[in-house]
């Protein structure tokens, strides 16, 4: 008989607002299952991002069916598995663990999901030179998205130096000499000029750090601009960077796609974008006007 039960949960750090129980819960009902989807959150619990192996094999002793993993555990976690896939491996970070006949096996489907996103969202864009603005655990993820989707190249631009050099030799390692490079943001002028697109990937421009990320005068109508911030969908850097004629994509769809893609990892079932498309849109806006 087919499992119609599940038991899921997420592990990180400051996850009370987490639209993932949601979107996941939402879409179970639509299909008929049972689908429990607990926060394990790190600042509730009074643990520091180290307790994650113990919370990892805690759920799985108790019969969860797998995890959720974001900030700031998503390379801590690795150590405390049995296996990971190939694209959590190339990428060094996890934020998707499956519990298998006893064992842990790590994913990361942030890279699909910007991926899918993107290729949805903004599907004829150039992609011969890309900035990208944010070096960390998301940032890591889009930049191998980006490349995988075709961009020649990525230049990858933090305020931590060595992080950005760290993510451009691990790009450049797995995708080929020359692929990538790192660099400061005082160097953005001069790179947005001649790019074709950015990608936006840090906190800013969330409802708890609001503002643009970079002077609104580096915009240009030639430059695309792709944000990983959800909440709110749109953003001060979205809003400015429309108005002056640049084609757009809200992090929404990333939020989406790597939740579709857990979802199928966690059941075995197909879930419908679509509709979950709708649902992110319709809680972000409910969430956004309470924040």
């Amino acid at each position: 008989m087919p499992q119609n039960s599940y038991l899921v949960g997420l592990i990180g750090s400051g996850i009370g607002p987490s639209l993932s129980p949601a979107l996941h819960e939402r879409e179970a009902d639509r299909q008929g299952l049972r689908y429990l989807y607990r926060l394990l959150d790190l600042d509730t619990l009074g643990v520091g991002p180290e307790a994650v192996g113990d919370l990892v094999r805690a759920a799985r002793d108790l019969g969860f069916d797998g995890l959720n993993i974001t900030h700031p555990c998503k390379q801590l976690v690795i150590g405390h598995l049995d296996e990971l896939a190939p694209q959590a491996e190339a990428l060094g970070a996890v934020n998707t663990v499956v519990f298998e006949g006893g064992r842990a096996v790590g994913h990361n489907t942030d890279v699909t999901g910007f991926a899918a996103s993107f290729a949805r969202g903004l599907p004829d864009v150039p992609l011969e030179r890309v900035v990208q603005l944010g070096a960390g655990g998301a940032g890591a993820a889009v930049a191998h998205a980006v490349l995988t989707l075709g961009a020649g190249h990525v230049t990858v631009v933090d305020a931590m130096a060595d992080r950005a050099a760290d993510l451009a030799a691990a790009l450049n390692r797995h995708f080929g000499a020359d692929r990538a490079t790192a660099a400061t943001p005082d160097t953005l002028g001069a790179l947005l000029a001649h790019a074709d697109g950015v990608v936006h990937a840090t906190p800013t421009g969330m409802a708890a750090h609001p503002g643009l990320p970079f002077p609104a005068e580096l915009l240009h109508p030639g430059l695309w601009v792709a944000e990983v911030v959800y909440r709110p969908l749109e953003t001060e850097l979205l809003r400015t960077a429309r108005a002056i004629g640049c084609a757009t994509l809200d992090g929404g769809g990333m939020a989406v796609f790597q939740a579709v893609d857990a979802f199928r990892l966690f059941t075995g079932r197909e879930p419908d974008s679509a509709r979950m498309l709708a649902d992110i849109a319709e809680l972000a806006g409910v969430a956004g006007a309470r924040s």
